[in-house]
């Protein structure tokens, strides 16, 4: 596939790696990467067509199906088909079919791989015809999430073939229907969100969406999924990306490789997991007993071979989403490893840069700017009033309940003391801090940059002025603070008397 590359007009394009890489050369290269993709799907559409007649030619219906070393069958046992009661196989020719439908297609897929890959352009343009559907650019934000909502449409549309396959073709096979299971019809699913979403949370058990038990639940859960997706998918199509995800997220093919890879992980070590617990999903009379990947004939069954190669893939794939984060990231910050980066340069050693995933945040930095010392259109006065009126009104409960006067009858009155004593401490604090700091302003002495993790402080209190009235303002609120509460606890009494005259 990336040899046909040799002479491309476009190498200026093609990452400088080796033949290894594999189609990692074609990543700007829309025209070659579609007919890698189509070339690869046909791969897999053969696959699961061959490799289903290669199982139908060595099973053999006197012995359990997890014992034969059958990866598909068990599966499609699963959905219900040639299966009869206690999970026996009565007709083998629908297997049969969904084999030869498999491999047709496949050789669609070939042809259209090989077109692109040797005939077709090397570059798609992006423009309104249909063929200009299928070329992007990758730091297209918009178009990417496009191709995203496309994809979480198509994922819908698979939930719901499920849910058609369990309420109107035929059913599927359900391991408590009858002694050894029976396909039936799922006509009423569990369509209660409660119940559904319950799963998230360990409602229905420690082990999750595993603990599932019943296939009305499990369709209900296609049911919901499917439509999630494909209205994420319209969401997508018809947005643009939030301004959080266009700072957060690295836009550049590799990020999104990394991000799928990621995505694949995940779903490997859940696979793997549901497999080895649950029943219903995965009968044992397909798969072989649950919680062990062996058959009682110390045989691995076909639960155990299913755990394991999901987990195994998961690592790898985990292993590659990492890699190529890395690569991404080091990509968009500068580095360059093949020339031995590690740090990029600090510049400047004054600069600090305490930035993270929390403290910069949209959601930190909106409840931020919402606080009183960064709030728009306030006064350094009724900055210094509102901080210290909130500090007070706490400190005094501290004093009052945790001293030594604290089982005395002068424990509030204590307490008051005691506060207000440390608001004129923290606010004699302030003013030193105030003097030194904007004095060394007003010299033009110079100061560290940090990193943008928090709103700006209002200039009008980085004045000696400005924060001279801050702090006088901390310490009336302060005392007053401590004072509104001391009345509340010296008053408590009343108040429940109150509520009581009320209820």
């Amino acid at each position: 596939m990336t040899a046909v590359i040799s002479d491309s007009p476009y190498q200026k394009k093609i990452p400088n790696v080796g033949w290894w890489s594999g189609n990692f050369r074609l990543v700007n290269l829309s025209g070659k990467l579609l007919g890698a993709h189509v070339a690869h799907a046909g791969l897999i559409v053969f696959w699961a067509g061959a490799m289903t007649l290669f199982e139908i030619s060595r099973f053999n219906p006197d012995l359990p199906m997890y014992e034969q070393g059958l990866i598909l069958l068990p599966h499609l046992a699963t959905l219900g088909f040639g299966v009869g009661a206690g999970g026996e196989v009565i007709d083998t020719y629908p297997y049969f079919v969904i084999a030869v439908l498999h491999i047709i297609p496949s050789v669609i897929l070939g042809a259209g791989g090989i077109y692109h890959s040797l005939l077709g352009p090397e570059v798609l343009e992006d423009n309104p015809t249909l063929a200009g559907l299928f070329g992007y650019d990758w730091k297209d934000k918009d178009k990417m999430t496009t191709i995203l909502g496309i994809h979480l449409t198509i994922l819908g549309l698979g939930a719901w073939l499920l849910v058609a396959k369990a309420m109107f073709w035929g059913g599927v096979f359900d391991p408590w229907a009858a002694p050894g299971g029976d396909v039936r019809i799922i006509n009423h699913p569990t369509l209660n969100p409660g119940t559904i979403f319950g799963y998230l949370f360990g409602a229905h058990g420690s082990e999750g969406m595993a603990s599932v038990d019943n296939l009305e639940d499990v369709i209900g859960g296609h049911i919901w999924v499917g439509s999630l997706c494909i209205l994420g998918g319209f969401f997508h199509i018809l947005t643009k990306p939030f301004m959080w995800a266009e700072r957060v997220l690295i836009w550049s093919g590799e990020a999104y490789l990394s991000y799928s890879i990621g995505a694949i992980a995940y779903m490997g070590f859940l696979a793997a997991y549901f497999v080895s617990v649950n029943n219903t999903v995965y009968p044992e009379v397909f798969y072989g007993p649950v919680g062990t990947l062996e058959a009682s004939t110390g045989l691995v069954s076909a639960r155990g071979w299913l755990a394991s190669f999901h987990f195994v893939l998961a690592v790898l794939f985990l292993c590659g989403h990492i890699w190529h984060a890395i690569r991404a990231r080091g990509a968009a910050a500068g580095f360059d490893f093949k020339k031995g980066d590690m740090v990029r340069p600090a510049g400047n050693p004054e600069t600090g840069n305490l930035a993270t995933p929390i403290n910069s945040s949209d959601l930190t930095l909106n409840f931020l700017k919402n606080l009183p010392i960064y709030r728009q259109g306030l006064s350094s006065l009724s900055r210094g009033l509102e901080i210290g009126m909130a500090h007070g009104y706490w400190l005094i409960g501290p004093f009052a309940k945790l001293g030594p006067l604290r089982d005395s009858e002068i424990a509030n009155l204590v307490g008051l003391l005691s506060a207000s004593s440390l608001i004129v401490i923290l606010t004699v604090g302030l003013s030193i801090y105030g003097s030194v700091t904007f004095v060394q302003r007003l010299e033009t002495l110079p100061r560290p940059t940090f990193a943008k993790t928090v709103p700006n402080v209002p200039e009008t209190l980085q004045t000696i002025e400005g924060w001279s009235q801050f702090s006088v303002g901390f310490l009336i609120g302060g005392v007053g603070g401590a004072f509104f509460a001391y009345l509340i606890l010296n008053n408590l009494s009343l108040f429940q008397d109150i509520s009581n005259s009320l209820g």
